[in-house]
């Protein structure tokens, strides 16, 4: 298995070099450079007929490793330096656009991307959808968030990605549900119906350590049901956070990360052909009624304070949405 680099031989073109990717069926790219050193490269995608029969070979670099991972492709060369890379498939300046980029230059290769300050993913308003069985739900009202309260069918808040598909989810454990769920089975029921999404996670209000402080239960039991949940859903993260500040900021930064995630995985997903962990995505649940009774007054259509709503309600909402 090999990366092969050719010299371009379009002399009119900014992009001195075509880079061959040995995955999907083999993908060509113009790029800046052979190799990501000091910064990312930028690459543009052509078709693979682009890639000449009589190609200048600059070089060939032999590969342990070249995997699709999301919305990168992970490259890792057979050799002693430089060995690992990643050409990342994302949208900047409101286009489509790919980067090479190596471990020292990943920061370069995500414009238009911060880390995390105020703003989650530099994302201005994240609209998140909270479980309407949630009693006692995070508000979000130190972030730049607005909440919608709907039945989820998973998790206990979650946000939407292209064609209103739900992307990914948390489910919230204050300690006493988390040691109850593990112990009588709740919790491994619960994994089961997250694993079904494209990402999902369960944030714990209380550190870890709490677990061995219990009386009515052994804490031995407790840490053994969680780290067999672990090692069977090893993609569903369960992250103890000290308090329930730090829980909710948890979960804030988590949905933001997977809605971005979400929109690098589409252009990906289009890009390289494969199938997109967003296929199996479930669909946005429906509004509850109370949702559909705020919003009708908002926009001036007359409903009871009780009781059911008119069906041309209903199909309003769904016009407008």
């Amino acid at each position: 298995m090999e990366l092969l680099v050719a010299r371009n031989p379009d002399p009119a073109s900014t992009l001195p070099y075509l880079i061959r990717v040995p995955v999907a069926g083999g993908l060509v790219f113009r790029a800046k450079d052979t190799w990501p050193r000091t910064k990312a490269i930028y690459c543009h995608p052509v078709p693979d007929d682009e890639w000449p029969a009589d190609a200048d070979i600059v070089e060939r670099v032999a590969l342990t490793s070249c995997v699709r991972r999301g919305a990168a492709i992970d490259v890792v060369a057979d050799r002693g330096r430089e060995q690992r890379s990643q050409i990342v498939f994302t949208r900047a300046r409101g286009r489509e656009m790919v980067f090479w980029q190596s471990p020292r230059t990943r920061k370069q290769a995500r414009p238009d991307v911060r880390l995390p300050t105020a703003r989650a993913c530099g994302i201005s308003a994240l609209e998140i959808v909270v479980d309407a069985h949630e009693r006692y739900p995070y508000s979000f009202s130190g972030q730049q968030v607005t909440t919608t309260k709907r039945g989820l069918r998973c998790g206990d808040y979650a946000v939407l990605g292209p064609g209103d598909a739900v992307v990914a989810a948390v489910e919230r454990k204050a300690l006493a549900d988390l040691v109850g769920s593990v112990t009588d089975g709740r919790l491994r029921f619960a994994l089961t119906e997250l694993a079904t999404l494209p990402r999902a996670a369960v944030v714990v209000e209380e550190r870890y350590s709490s677990i061995f402080k219990q009386t009515y239960v052994r804490p031995a039991m407790v840490a053994d049901g969680l780290a067999e949940l672990q090692v069977h859903w090893p993609a569903i993260p369960i992250v103890f956070c000290d308090t329930r500040a730090l829980a909710e900021e948890w979960t804030y930064r988590f949905l933001a990360a997977a809605r971005v995630w979400a929109d690098t995985e589409a252009v990906a997903a289009e890009r390289i052909g494969d199938e997109s962990a967003l296929a199996n995505a479930p669909a946005a649940p429906p509004p509850s009624t109370a949702e559909v009774r705020r919003w009708a007054r908002e926009n001036g259509i007359a409903v009871p304070d009780k009781g059911r709503l008119r069906p041309e309600v209903h199909e309003a909402w769904w016009a407008a949405h």
